[in-house]
């Protein structure tokens, strides 16, 4: 999973407004509690506010559900915002070292001039200049929704990864060393998985009964029982 630079953040931008209309998005930004076995003499270091001990995987997930950049590692009790903070990918948010492209007009609000590319995230996170949080409350109006569908990206994203890899729905066992290591490989091969049927046309077979007529869904024959591979 290669450090996005400069045209890896612009082919982001140009997923995110292609398939959900949101200009300067270079990317959705999330964490997710991975449970965990207590490990011995680890206090409350841990324990989240879902009552269960957990590592914390905070991700970048762009249009097509990838995983761009990932962090792994992070305390239970930590929130999304502070596991952005002690992380080194925070870090370089703060310090503007991700490479990220310059600002750009957004047609048809020129009249804001220059804005800048920024990452979506959830209440949790703070607001910095290149990344950008709903307004708080529950009766909002306007432009809201349209950051909402953004957001949904990575916690879509999340949810491929638990249904894929079953070591989601348990508690992981393994010391927190080998738990990030795996978690962090699930989301390499997650990438792999979805590059594989991104564009991918559908395998359902098709048959035109002739040249003048639209391609239909060809007939299923009867079957016999308990034959599955036919």
């Amino acid at each position: 999973m290669p450090v996005p630079q400069t045209e890896d953040w612009r082919a982001i931008v140009a997923g995110f407004q292609e398939r959900w209309n949101f200009p300067n998005c270079v990317g959705a930004i999330d964490g997710k509690h991975v449970v965990i076995q207590a490990p011995a003499h680890s206090g409350s270091l841990y324990f989240n506010y879902k009552c269960t001990h957990s590592l914390v995987l905070l991700a970048v997930v762009d249009a097509q559900y990838l995983f761009r950049v990932v962090d792994v590692g992070g305390f239970g009790r930590s929130s999304d915002g502070g596991s952005l903070r002690n992380f080194a990918f925070g870090e370089s948010l703060r310090g503007g070292s991700l490479q990220l492209p310059p600002d750009t007009v957004i047609p048809g609000a020129e009249r804001l001039g220059l804005l800048p590319h920024v990452l979506v995230g959830g209440e949790a996170f703070p607001l910095l200049d290149n990344l950008l949080r709903p307004f708080p409350g529950r009766h909002l109006t306007g432009g809201c929704s349209t950051t909402a569908s953004a957001r949904l990206v990575v916690e879509c994203a999340f949810g491929i990864l638990s249904s894929q890899w079953r070591m989601f729905r348990r508690v992981i066992t393994t010391s927190p060393g080998v738990t990030e290591l795996c978690v962090k490989a699930t989301c390499v091969l997650h990438n792999f998985l979805r590059r594989k049927t991104i564009g991918r046309s559908s395998c359902t077979p098709v048959v035109a009964k002739s040249s003048d007529e639209a391609p239909t869904l060809r007939d299923a024959p009867m079957m016999g029982s308990n034959n599955a591979t036919r």
